[in-house]
């Protein structure tokens, strides 16, 4: 099977499009799901979740900003920003890891109030 820059191209944009609907998909189910019988840590993990995800699309958003080169080659750009994905996620969870930004605590506490736990 022959398949051309272009088509990985087009691979690796769904891959990462999939991917990223999937983790948001998963993590409204978390929130929207009934939580009230919750453990504490089940509950405090849900707003860690929510934290990291929240930091990348920040993190998205702001690299948008930066502009791009215009003579760069269009496959390579394609497989750059596929790893620029996964580099986003994982910097987001170990900015949320390492620093107290508070948004997962202030969240947790706002929930044990709701759900009297």
């Amino acid at each position: 099977m022959n398949m051309g820059i272009s088509g990985i191209s087009d691979m690796i944009n769904q891959t990462g499009t999939a991917a990223s609907s999937s983790k948001a998909n998963a993590l409204q189910d978390k929130l929207g799901g009934n939580l009230s019988k919750a453990s504490e840590e089940e509950l405090m993990s849900v707003c860690k979740e929510f934290e990291a995800y929240f930091v990348e699309q920040v993190m998205k958003e702001v690299e948008k900003t930066i502009p791009k080169n215009e003579e760069e080659d269009g496959s390579m750009s394609q497989l750059k920003d596929y790893f620029k994905e996964e580099m986003i996620q994982k910097l987001s969870g170990q900015i949320c890891e390492q620093q107290e930004l508070g948004l997962a605590q202030q969240m947790y506490e706002q929930m044990k109030r709701n759900y009297n736990l």
